[in-house]
């Protein structure tokens, strides 16, 4: 028998110049290669006409999408009673003057921590959902998929479901294609405008700033802004729509590296669906296909045009929507549902070996999900005990650099000192300012209380909500050796709450 490596082997006899294509001898004419088009970068996209569907999935899309939309669009209109000296908008980011109000909590700018641990933990809570059902922020909460998804539903209410928006993408431009692309888009941009509106209105009271827009009164920055948002809304969620999750969010390459084999994520169980046939031959031959009538369905539905029964790709952002329309031909057909579902790929891998299907709540059920939601759980907890228990004095202190002290006639020294006396609530209040750990006979007075009331003591008035600045000068006597004490804040009502700095005294050596 002859081996099979030598009958593949070259023919040592055969012409191999003449089997070779003809190579050009002239130089010149060498040099001039045919025309080659020009590289591209990027693909031309292919529009995305999704099928419309109904179905669990489809619902639970609903419900976020009303919701996330009602909570952006309501939110700055919510009214929340602070009193006289604060304002009364529930939700305000208030620049101008430097706070942050969210119902009764208020965050002041030396609160930032505050901002920070909510960032740390929507982080957290990122990483948490990721573990537990893969990419279901982007299929459900995301900005971009939450617009994208509304446009889609005006797309069918102004051209029709799949089939109608292909027929008009392909028929030439006339009257009737364009009068619905104009009401489409003057549509698009009507939303469009609403949300660079609501964005504003987190920014000042909203009221105000709605009749001030529309009268031309309102700060440049407001129109800039809402100019910018239109926009942006307008092309990303319009026309850019999955082109933005495939190519231009950083997002799905982090999510691809949390995810592990215990992560939901969306699944085609090719074991079960493989090989495909239509349901007239898999009703003929049931032994030689798979459940899978190849009816395309899952694909029709899919926002970004993905076949998920080619894999896990990037534009896959578990929606579920392909869940949905499976299920839908499975239960037509009188098969079983689950096709397509949400599984682990352990799952997978123990189901094609055998092994009965789970249900999907037990891969939430692994330490990596209450580890993270331990982490984010801790942190909650910390910054609810923090704001419950934080104090509305506060007390900064900044010495004079230049000069660092004076000495006087008599011997003793004299330091200067910025004192921020900060009054968190809504209203004034009597504050008391005091030393401690300065030597017998040492005094203060302020730039408002002269040298004759120089005392161990002084009491201000702190107006409500607001911070101030007083210029403090202490002196001790001739021949005292002290380096550090301490100013303390008192207020002066029934709460008596109190803050103290510790803060430096320079005498003559010290510089």
């Amino acid at each position: 028998m002859a081996d099979p490596e030598e009958l593949e082997r070259p023919d040592a006899k055969r012409d191999w110049g003449a089997a070779l294509p003809e190579v050009e001898t002239d130089p010149i004419a060498a040099r001039r290669l045919p025309h080659q088009p020009p590289p591209r970068l990027y693909e031309k996209r292919k529009a995305v006409h999704n099928k419309r569907i109904d179905g669990p999935f489809r619902r639970f899309k609903w419900l976020i999408m009303v919701v996330t939309l009602a909570i952006y669009y309501v939110t700055p209109w919510i009214r929340w009673d602070r009193g006289p000296y604060a304002p009364d908008q529930a939700v305000l980011i208030d620049l101008a003057n430097r706070r942050f109000y969210m119902f009764d909590i208020e965050i002041w700018p030396h609160e930032f921590y505050f901002v920070a641990g909510m960032l740390i933990m929507a982080g957290i809570g990122l990483f948490l959902v990721t573990s537990a059902v893969g990419r279901a922020w982007c299929g459900y909460a995301c900005p971009q998929t939450v617009w994208t998804d509304l446009f889609q539903h005006i797309d069918r209410l102004i051209d029709g479901d799949r089939n109608a928006r292909i027929r008009l993408d392909k028929a030439p431009w006339g009257p009737a294609k364009i009068a619905r692309r104009g009401a489409k888009w003057s549509i698009y941009l009507l939303i469009s405008m609403l949300t660079g509106g609501a964005w504003i209105l987190y920014f000042a009271d909203a009221p105000t700033l709605f009749v001030d827009f529309f009268r031309l009164e309102a700060d440049p920055v407001a129109y800039m802004t809402v100019a910018i948002l239109t926009g942006t809304t307008f092309w990303l969620g319009g026309f850019m729509r999955e082109q933005v999750c495939i190519y231009m969010c950083p997002w799905p390459r982090i999510q691809g590296a949390m995810l592990d084999e215990k992560s939901l994520i969306v699944t085609y169980k090719d074991w079960r669906g493989e090989p495909r046939g239509s349901l007239k031959k898999s009703l003929k031959n049931p032994d030689e296909y798979g459940d899978c009538v190849d009816c395309l369905q899952c694909v029709a539905v899919c926002p970004t045009g993905i076949d998920i029964r080619e894999g896990q790709q990037i534009g896959c952002i578990t929606c579920a929507l392909c869940i949905d329309a499976c299920d839908r031909v499975m239960k037509d057909i009188g098969r079983p549902r689950g096709l397509i579902d949400y599984a682990t790929l352990e799952q997978c891998e123990a189901e094609a070996a055998g092994a009965p299907a789970q249900p999907a709540w037990k891969a939430l059920v692994r330490p990596r999900t209450f580890i993270y939601f331990g982490i984010w759980g801790a942190i909650g907890l910390a910054m609810l005990f923090a704001l419950g228990t934080r104090s509305h004095t506060d007390l900064t202190v900044s010495p004079d650099r230049n000069p660092p002290f004076m000495l006087m006639k008599d011997g003793s020294v004299r330091n200067s000192y910025t004192l921020r006396l900060r009054n968190m609530e809504a209203r004034p209040r009597e504050m008391e300012v005091s030393f401690a750990g300065l030597p017998e006979g040492s005094v203060m007075w302020t730039d408002r209380i002269g040298r004759e009331d120089a005392a161990t003591a002084q009491v201000l008035t702190v107006p409500a909500d607001e911070t101030r600045v007083v210029r403090v000068y202490v002196v001790t006597p001739a021949g005292t050796d002290v380096d550090n004490f301490r100013f303390v804040l008192t207020s002066l009502d029934e709460q008596r709450e109190s803050d103290s700095e510790e803060t430096t005294f320079t005498a003559p050596g010290d510089e």
